[in-house]
């Protein structure tokens, strides 16, 4: 069987990265050249089934794709897992009587064991209702087809963008690294002692007392943990976004959780004459708020600008998702991470008063939980 795959062909100091087609045999030995890392699959059309799965809703946090309408805290939801262009898993949350996908047998729907009998009872009725024409089982209105146009025309859009950038969606998600290239120093500036750099990232890798876990409970910083101001520099200029904060963090860490904050920080590169003073000013406030709240924690610092006038994208910087790579490849110890337990907490959500929605991106990029700090840390 012929597999078909495009590779990305880099020839010295290229000018414009070229596209070949080309079929490759799959006992073929792996190819020795020099480039050959850069090599990737396109996605096929996707023929993979669908996932379906059953829970009570944990929060009023969600919505039913269909009516739009909130689904209620403990109320029976079922979710449309599918797998995005870039490999990870989305879930379309639904109610009961909203859903209209088919269901071939109750054995494929995730978490029906753990419902009550009442609400077996109601999805042993929807998989036998299901049994219908096409038209029936999909049930769409004008609305509904409307929307499936849309997100076709956005999946055509996406598998445009990625070919034209595929040297920088690959280097997110395999970038090359090395204990040799971590530095004590952040360009021209000096980090305090456990404080590490690579390439446009400073890390704190090992906090005392951190446990490397296979549940990740990631913050960002500014906004969400500490209230800051860009009028104002230095290690104390913070107080606590909120006072539960402390107790919260406390509970996650003796849960079994690892405490992760994802930051980023484009003053460090942008005051090249006042470089140490950002770094200074940016760990020493992250230092004093772990010895506040008195819970190890792992952080990464993104401190890349973002990309204009034609510049390359940082991999780094949120909402791309490359610090969250280093931190599971490289700093987790080789433990898989549980994507269903593990979150994100950020105030960059999209909002009309949010200042970005690089959170909402960057935990949608990874496959992760979102939570607003104001929902997670007043609830």
């Amino acid at each position: 069987m012929l597999k078909l795959s495009f590779i990305l062909t880099v020839p010295n100091k290229p000018k414009t990265p070229l596209l070949f087609c080309h079929f490759s045999k799959p006992e073929s030995p792996k190819s020795s050249n020099l480039f050959s890392h850069f090599s990737f699959h396109f996605w096929e059309k996707r023929n993979m089934s669908t996932k379906i799965v059953a829970e009570y809703a944990k929060s009023g946090r969600s919505s039913c794709k269909k009516c739009g309408k909130t689904i209620t805290a403990q109320a029976l939801r079922l979710g449309l897992v599918t797998r995005d262009a870039r490999g990870f898993d989305m879930t379309k949350w639904h109610h009961l009587d909203c859903f209209h996908e088919k269901i071939d047998s109750l054995d494929v729907i995730k978490g029906f064991d753990s419902l009550k009998g009442v609400d077996q009872e109601a999805l042993k009725k929807l998989a036998d209702g299901s049994i219908k024409s096409p038209k029936q089982l999909r049930g769409k209105d004008d609305e509904e087809e409307r929307e499936q146009e849309e997100e076709t025309e956005s999946e055509k859009s996406n598998t445009k963008k990625i070919k034209l950038s595929a040297p920088d969606e690959k280097a997110q998600f395999d970038i090359a690294f090395s204990v040799s290239d971590i530095k004590d120093k952040y360009k021209d500036a000096a980090l305090e002692p456990k404080w590490k750099a690579f390439q446009t990232i400073i890390f704190l890798e090992r906090d005392d007392g951190l446990h490397d876990s296979g549940k990740i409970a990631a913050f960002d910083f500014d906004g969400c943990l500490a209230k800051t101001s860009l009028k104002r520099v230095g290690a104390d200029a913070w107080s606590l976004m909120y006072p539960s904060i402390p107790e919260k963090l406390q509970s996650l860490y003796e849960e079994g959780f690892k405490l992760v904050i994802f930051t980023n920080e484009s003053n460090i590169d942008r005051w090249k004459n006042k470089r140490q003073v950002a770094v200074d000013s940016k760990i020493g406030r992250i230092t004093n708020f772990i010895n506040k709240v008195k819970v190890p924690m792992q952080v990464f610092i993104a401190c890349g600008i973002s990309s204009s006038g034609g510049k390359a994208v940082d991999p780094f910087r949120k909402p791309k998702p490359g610090m969250w790579h280093i931190m599971e490849k490289h700093f987790n110890s080789g433990i898989p991470i549980d994507m269903d337990q593990s979150f994100y907490v950020g105030d960059a959500a999209g909002r009309p008063n949010d200042h970005s929605d690089a959170d909402i991106k960057f935990a949608q990029a990874v496959g992760l939980k979102f939570y607003v700090p104001e929902d997670y840390f007043r609830s």
